[in-house]
């Protein structure tokens, strides 16, 4: 990326500078020669009037007077007289070096001023030489410049990198870099959410089995106890009785042990919800999903209300909408048609197709673990259906044939749509 920046910068400060040095190059030089041919020519009427003034007083032209007032010239003076007569004064160049200028009054004077090009020709060369100093240096602050600013875009992208990678690595610590550069710094945040989030993760499913271990230590020491009680009286029926509704009350306790836990991990997994923009989210369904559907035939339809707003995790509701499409993909048939609505303070996502749904016998069970109709794990809707309870919502089969699934979720209340009005503080 580096390179590319200063290739680019570099080439556009040269085609910068041609366009702007040949003009000025090619201006120089017209410039200079054109106040040479004007100070000839202004030369050549001033010596004229001098001429004609010395003729009026019927005085000689003095050539080492005019050699003093018109150093490195030469001039050439032709009065019509009886003879005529022809004063020359200074050293003639040659043709191909020559720039002359004349003048001519009405009494027959005429005169002639010449002076040799290669002064001139220097002073253009001495300009184009400066301007193309001044064009080098430019360059070379362009250059300059392009390496700071890659430096200062590349350096922070190699240090983004270093915070992903850090990040999948399981360090989940915010780095709380800026950089100047409101892209980047945009991206950072991100990072530090990301990377804030992650830590509270780690954090909820360490104390989830601290609990876990803490809580279920007991019913598990009791459960032990009874289960060796039974195995010890193997032939005392009374007592196996006995031993075995005790160990039934320790396995229902276990169970309420469990339960507690995974609704206090649920209700802290709510508490993290947020306002969620179902568009953005639907639309990235649609984009993953839309290959697949293509491959086989079929169409993927969006309709209902855009720009809604539901309370959760967009993980959540992306892998719940992403096993409904699977299922629909799977085991439907026809065109996938995906509707969202806003009812009864709920919104809702229905994902529905053309197929032959699902049979009565299989309706009241779709959502039970290990439950399939054709062939498969039985587990996609089991945890589609538990992500959307963690997320504070419900996930129905609202039509058997053909088969209509329907994510409830959570509005959003005034608190949180003014937050994501206004944006994070």
């Amino acid at each position: 990326m580096r390179r590319r920046l200063l290739s680019s910068t570099l080439l556009v400060a040269v085609i910068g500078v041609l366009l702007l040095g040949i003009p000025l190059g090619v201006a120089v030089n017209r410039l200079i020669e054109e106040e040479a041919t004007q100070e000839l020519s202004s030369q050549a009427k001033s010596l004229l009037g001098e001429v004609e003034y010395a003729r009026i007083q019927d005085q000689p032209i003095d050539p080492e007077q005019l050699k003093r007032k018109y150093p490195d010239r030469y001039i050439q003076v032709y009065a019509k007289g009886t003879p005529p007569q022809v004063t020359m004064v200074g050293t003639e160049p040659p043709d191909n070096r020559k720039m002359t200028q004349d003048a001519q009054s009405e009494n027959g004077v005429y005169v002639a001023v010449s002076r040799d090009k290669t002064q001139v020709e220097r002073e253009v060369r001495a300009w184009l030489l400066l301007i193309l100093a001044l064009a080098a240096a430019a360059l070379a602050v362009a250059v300059g410049l392009a390496v700071v600013q890659s430096r200062r875009l590349t350096l922070p992208l190699s240090d983004l990198a270093m915070i992903a990678e850090r990040l999948g690595s399981g360090d989940a610590r915010p780095s709380k870099h800026r950089y100047g550069i409101q892209e980047l710094d945009r991206v950072a945040e991100v990072l530090d959410r990301s990377a804030t989030r992650i830590s509270d993760l780690l954090a909820r499913e360490r104390e989830f089995a601290t609990d876990a271990s803490h809580q279920l230590r007991t019913p598990l020491t009791g459960l032990t106890m009874r289960l060796e009680e039974i195995v010890a009286a193997a032939h005392e029926p009374g007592i196996v009785k006995e031993e075995g509704e005790a160990a039934i009350v320790q396995a229902e306790r276990l169970t309420a042990v469990i339960d507690e836990l995974l609704a206090a991990a649920r209700r802290q997994r709510q508490a993290q919800a947020d306002a969620v923009a179902l568009d953005d989210v639907l639309d990235q369904q649609f984009i993953e999903w839309g290959p697949a559907f293509r491959r086989v035939g079929r169409k993927l339809k969006l309709s209902g209300t855009r720009g809604l707003h539901a309370l959760g995790t967009s993980g959540g509701v992306s892998q719940v909408i992403s096993t409904l499409l699977e299922n629909s993909l799977e085991h439907g048939g026809g065109t996938v048609t995906v509707t969202t609505s806003d009812k009864d303070r709920s919104i809702v996502i229905e994902v529905a197709d053309e197929g032959q749904g699902v049979s009565d016998e299989l309706a009241g069970r779709i959502f039970e673990r290990n439950v399939s109709g054709a062939g498969g794990t039985g587990l996609g809707l089991t945890l589609a259906r538990a992500l959307a309870a963690a997320d504070g919502g419900r996930l129905e089969l609202v039509r058997p044939r053909p088969a209509a699934f329907a994510l409830f979720l959570r509005q959003v209340d005034d608190t949180t749509r003014n937050r994501v009005v206004s944006g994070p503080a």
